[in-house]
């Protein structure tokens, strides 16, 4: 019941005012009715009845206003195209089902598949106009979809909740009754493959499916045939013509598919990747679009040949140059530790190669020898590239071993020996290469060497002449400057060691003739004088020592060396031994003018009776080894063979000076007597100082056994085995030896001085004792006195006259006396 105005209260007056506002009501623009012959862009036209299925003539009105699409379809379906919402232009439109009830059991397809005719390939144009009609649409929807949220909203303020509408299947099948069965299942029809077009093969190849990319452009690639006259392959056609557009599509779309190939390539040797596109599914794809490939190459022609095999192994080389160089740059320790950080890349993509990607490639590719040819390649032209720069000797060195022992042994030993061994990858370098390499260190060694060695033999000299204790290292640095190089050379090759110990032979001959011009000028110069015995003394045995190590060290390089080195060991020895030579004189010159008193008193009268002269001697020579024994053994057994020689020398030296004349029996057995006694106490004395010159401890003997002997056949024996043991010995040392012992019998004196002279011309064709061997040629005998026993009438006589009588001349000899 409705109450009058004026009996209303506050709330209902407030109400009132609320609904009699003026309301701005939402226009719905396909509402109302509008001309049927104006059409509005972007709506749907008008219709009279609520029907959807009935004819509208204004439709057909406006389709034929649009005209046809690029292809030859009719634009009739415009308001489809409006209501195909979220349709991109390059996926199929495919519903999830058909309501029950639909007509038709055909296949769903995209708008594309309902307007051209079944089996026809889609190009790349008409998905241009999809794109543009999307784009309309799209732009179209922005401006609309506010004023259709409002809409709806004010259409819902009325309706309430939605109401529960009762199923089909309980309004068909009444309650209580048993459901009828459902209807046999109709067969669908075979599914027709529809070809794709340019942008989902492209698609396809984006998305990684690279063996079914492949298929499609192969299947597009025939049709290019096809249509071309199936000749081969050739050039894009003009831009108007169908067919020289799908050439194009077929080159782009290669193009592309090798893109993905290598980029491929690439990410598989870098790691496993993220995502599925870098796996071995990938590899898979990637080696059965090389095998799809080679089949086609097989149909082309060798000129049509698109060769994705050959260009799938530079990839792999491009990939593996990128991954040394990028391993390279960084690694410290200059040529060396890049060549360190090489091997390490290398071993390590390797094991990728081996482990992972060479297994998902098919077999008939022989994947693993491509990786492998394609990094010794790109590790060939890095190498190239390092040994084409001026190197520093020790990079040189380092890239020579890397190149000739690291890579074979640690790489290629490790990685695929049988390629190693049947020489299939070739050297890294060319002979020429490593020729020149070589050249180079052999050229800088010699010239570092040689000056290295100069101002060390320079910086030694200084201390000779100086009177603080100083101890040499000459020796030691020379072989370690040496060695450095005849050490590393051997372990690059046996060649290059060779070459390397002659060079270094070379230089140490020419040091070693230095370093001996240089103890010549040390020992000749007065100023030496001036420092103490003890000084100089230790000074050249420091000069001695050297000989020991050098001398071995140019014995080992001969050695390694080629033949030719003979020369230069030789001038090495020659050196070593004048050096050696020179500073035992000295050193026995220095001992023996000390002992020279001891000597002076044998051979006389006191000598017999005492034993004071020798006992000097023995002390002396005791004392004073003590000092030599810090020189090399070498040396020191040398020094010690002259000294004992030296010894004996001056022992014998008076006996054969005549200071004695043994003219009776007794006197003869006292001097025998005691030259053997004398003889052994130097033999215990040198045997003491470990002396290996045994051949003179029966010298003295031997001539105590002449002195001795009283019979002439035991003197010829003893005459003879004298001369055997010493071949030095001459006529004139036996006939002293006779005069001492006071023989003057001339036919025994005749027999014993046969006998010496048989064995002088018996071995005069043998060579004479070596310097070391001598010993009676060091003992100078006194030319016996000449007297004439003429009438005292004569003596008168000018000398003048007696010149000019005629003397007889002796006899001369049957058989030629033997040169001394």
């Amino acid at each position: 019941m409705l109450k009058p105005r004026g009996t209303w209260s506050k709330e209902e007056e407030n109400v009132d005012q609320h609904w009699s506002l003026p309301v701005k009501m939402p226009i719905l623009k396909s509402l109302g009715v509008a001309d049927s012959k104006v059409s509005r862009a972007g709506t749907l036209p008008l219709r009279s009845s609520r029907n959807p299925f009935e004819e509208v003539s204004g439709l057909e009105e406006e389709a034929e206003e649009l005209g046809t699409l690029p292809n030859g379809a009719s634009c009739r379906r415009r308001a489809t195209l409006e209501k195909l919402a979220g349709l991109a232009p390059f996926r199929l439109g495919r519903t999830p089902g058909r309501r029950a009830g639909s007509p038709g059991d055909e296949q769903p397809r995209s708008f594309l598949g309902r307007v051209l005719t079944p089996g026809i390939r889609r190009s790349s144009a008409d998905f241009g106009l999809l794109a543009r009609l999307q784009g309309i649409r799209a732009h179209g929807d922005e401006e609309a979809a506010g004023e259709a949220a409002r809409r709806l909203a004010f259409l819902r303020l009325g309706r309430g909740p939605k109401p529960q509408r009762v199923s089909l299947a309980e309004r068909v099948v009444p309650a209580g009754e048993a459901a009828p069965d459902p209807p046999p299942k109709v067969p669908e029809p075979p599914k027709v493959k529809e070809p794709l077009s340019v942008l989902e093969i492209l698609s396809l190849i984006q998305q990684r499916e690279l063996a079914r990319a492949d298929e499609h452009i192969l299947e597009l690639e025939a049709e290019e045939l096809a249509s071309s006259g199936g000749g081969a392959p050739g050039p894009p056609k003009a831009e108007g013509a169908s067919g020289g557009r799908r050439a194009r599509d077929v080159a782009l779309l290669y193009e592309a598919l090798q893109r993905e190939l290598w980029a491929l390539v690439r990410e598989t040797l870098a790691g496993p990747g993220p995502g599925a596109g870098s796996g071995p599914g990938a590899v898979a794809q990637l080696g059965q679009v090389l095998v799809q490939e080679e089949a086609a190459d097989g149909r082309r022609g060798p000129e049509a040949a698109r060769k994705l095999r050959a260009r799938w192994a530079e990839a792999v080389a491009r990939a593996a140059r990128e991954r040394l160089e990028a391993a390279a740059p960084g690694a410290p320790g200059g040529l060396a530790g890049q060549l360190e950080a090489l091997r390490g890349r290398l071993l390590e993509d390797m094991g990728v190669v081996r482990g992972r990607l060479a297994p998902s490639y098919p077999a008939g590719l022989g994947a693993f020898g491509v990786y492998l040819r394609g990094y010794h390649g790109a590790l060939a032209e890095w190498i190239g590239a390092a040994a084409r720069r001026r190197l520093p000797l020790a990079d040189r060195y380092a890239l020579l071993h890397w190149h000739n022992q690291v890579y074979p042994r640690e790489v290629l030993g490790l990685v695929d020996m049988v390629a190693l061994e049947n020489g299939e990858l070739g050297s890294l370098l060319s002979p020429g290469t490593l020729r020149g390499l070589e050249d180079e260190c052999v050229t800088d060694v010699k010239a570092q060497t040689r000056a290295a060695l100069l101002r060390v033999l320079q910086e030694d000299e200084e201390h000779w002449g100086s009177a603080e204790d100083w101890c040499s290292s000459l020796a030691q640095d020379v072989c370690e400057l040496l060695e450095e190089h005849t050490e590393r050379a051997p372990r690059i090759s046996q060649e290059f060691g060779e070459r390397m110990a002659h060079c270094c032979l070379g230089g140490l001959a020419e040091f070693l003739q230095s370093f001996q011009q240089r103890v010549e000028r040390f020992h000749e110069n007065p100023g030496v004088r001036e420092l103490l015995p003890d000084t100089y003394i230790s000074r050249t045995i420091s000069l001695v020592n050297c000989g020991p190590l050098l001398r071995a060290l140019a014995e080992r390089l001969a050695r390694v060396g080629p033949p030719e080195s003979e020369p230069a060991r030789e001038a090495a020895a020659s050196a070593l031994d004048r050096v050696t030579r020179l500073c035992h004189r000295v050193l026995t010159d220095l001992l023996f003018q000390e002992l020279q008193p001891h000597f002076n008193k044998l051979m006389r009268r006191k000598w017999l009776s005492s034993s004071e002269a020798l006992d000097g001697i023995v002390g002396t020579l005791g004392a004073k080894a003590l000092a030599l024994r810090r020189m090399q053994d070498e040396p020191y057994q040398a020094l010690v063979a002259e000294l004992h020689r030296r010894a004996l020398i001056e022992y014998v030296r008076p006996l054969f000076r005549g200071r004695l004349r043994c003219g009776s029996t007794r006197t003869r057995s006292r001097v025998a007597g005691r030259l053997r006694e004398d003889a052994a106490q130097l033999q215990r004395l040198f045997r003491r100082l470990e002396s290996q010159a045994s051949w003179l401890d029966a010298v003295v003997p031997r001539l105590a056994e002449v002195l001795h002997l009283e019979d002439t056949p035991s003197i010829q024996m003893e005459v003879g085995m004298l001369v055997r043991d010493y071949p030095d010995i001459r006529r004139k040392h036996v006939a002293t030896l006779l005069d001492i012992r006071g023989l003057r019998h001339t036919v025994a004196r005749h027999e014993i001085l046969a006998v010496a002279r048989d064995l002088e011309l018996s071995e005069g064709g043998a060579l004479s004792p070596s310097r070391d061997h001598a010993f009676f040629a060091d003992i100078p005998v006194p030319r016996p006195p000449f007297c004439l026993s003429l009438p005292l009438f004569l003596g008168r006589i000018p000398l003048s006259w007696l010149a000019r009588l005629p003397w007889p001349r002796p006899p001369s000899p049957s058989r030629p006396r033997a040169q001394h």
